[in-house]
């Protein structure tokens, strides 16, 4: 459900005498001895930052996760378009004359920035005198000025705030992790109709988005909340772009897709008797999991270098004792007692292997094994089960 942007090659037709050819970008070039008398190609005027703006914005990068992975020019780059978009500019000249770097530095500015919310594209232009290319000038692609960009960002400031508001002093990254993907799960729909369903507009405002708006919602939270998080792009099975979290827990790292982890959208991909009764509203086999956990269903794109996560110290099921290695009915009894005393509806557990996914789901349903753990009398269960994550649920 993940859009692509368009990448646009602006086309500026210069005033010169003569006849101009075309480069392989698009922008129009003039002879060398058109436009005024030292040769040179006439140039419009460029609205750019001043150097040291732009040299102060790069050193404030440092740490985000994909402006590290570039080299020393890429980043300056970076910076450069990054200035650009936050001041709404146009034709700001570049230090780079590679129009090659261009898209891959421009997608890494917004997977760093989820803030950036009004631009869904770019344009640049390249002057060149006979082959050698003069300069390139850089424009953003902006869906909405910056009077409307202000207003919506009052708007998310609101959510953000509420949001934020539940995360006490006492919380390790784990929980804040925990919290912020409940949180936007409870408060999101999952609607590929959404307006602004690519940026996190769609969350924080509208309350209905798709993966990547889940993703950058995600994202922007749990950097507010001091948390390490970065957007993550790929594949899934049925080879839809799709988009979900990188997130580091004391020094691991960790997948986190909200998407996946959200009830209505599990209605609306899978199997048309499914329907949000049959499945817990929250998912939870998305939250804190290793790369191996991941594979089964999603593919990372190739280009930035995601960490292999191989931590379950931070997983969900792991920190919540409902990871099961054996069938322990003393850790079982434990469980379902707590989930009573806290008022639970349903409850999720997770085996280690598929042998003892087998073993728990022949002793809790085919045995029937389950009703020794049922408080009130009960005697019927609902449940759900999923063997390609392992995992069990019941409603209680």
């Amino acid at each position: 459900m993940m859009k692509r942007r368009l990448v646009i090659f602006l086309v500026i037709a210069i005033l010169l005498s003569g006849c101009g050819s075309l480069d392989e970008s698009g922008a129009q070039t003039a002879p060398a001895n058109a436009g005024s008398e030292s040769g040179q190609a006439k140039e419009p005027a460029v609205t750019g930052t001043l150097p040291q703006y732009t040299q102060r914005l790069k050193a404030k990068q440092l740490g985000n996760f994909y402006f590290d992975q570039l080299d020393d020019e890429e980043q300056t780059l970076y910076a450069e378009i990054l200035s650009v978009l936050l001041n709404f500019e146009s034709e700001a000249a570049l230090s780079t004359l590679e129009s090659g770097r261009i898209e891959k530095v421009f997608q890494y500015v917004l997977n760093d920035h989820p803030e950036i919310f009004y631009v869904d594209g770019y344009t640049f232009t390249r002057y060149t005198l006979a082959d050698q290319v003069k300069k390139i000038t850089f424009s953003g692609s902006y869906h909405m000025d910056s009077q409307e960009a202000e207003e919506k960002k009052r708007q998310i400031s609101r959510y953000v705030e509420t949001c934020l508001a539940g995360i006490s002093a006492g919380m390790d990254d784990y929980e804040k992790v925990k919290y912020i993907y409940e949180y936007i799960i409870e408060k999101t729909e999952y609607d590929a109709a959404a307006l602004d369903n690519q940026n996190i507009c769609s969350v924080f405002i509208s309350g209905r988005s798709v993966c990547q708006g889940y993703a950058k919602a995600m994202q922007y939270l749990l950097k507010k909340a001091g948390v390490e998080a970065a957007l993550v792009m790929g594949h899934v099975l049925k080879g839809e772009g799709h988009a979900w979290n990188l997130v580091r827990i004391n020094e691991s790292f960790y997948f986190v897709d909200p998407t996946w982890g959200d009830a209505s959208y599990q209605v609306i991909e899978n199997d048309t008797e499914i329907t949000a009764e049959s499945i817990p509203p929250i998912n939870y086999d998305y939250l804190c999991v290793t790369t191996a956990q991941l594979s089964k269903t999603h593919t990372i794109d190739a280009g930035a270098k995601i960490p292999v996560c191989e931590d379950m110290t931070d997983n969900f099921y792991v920190r919540e004792g409902r990871y099961f290695d054996s069938v322990d009915t003393e850790k079982l009894d434990g469980l379902f007692g707590q989930a009573y005393e806290q008022d639970c509806t349903y409850i999720t557990l997770k085996c280690s292997s598929s042998e003892v996914y087998e073993e728990m789901t022949e002793y809790l349903i085919e045995e029937q094994g389950i009703f020794q753990y049922l408080q009130n009398g009960e005697n019927t269960v609902s449940y759900a089960d999923n063997e390609e994550q392992m995992s069990l649920s019941f409603w209680l």
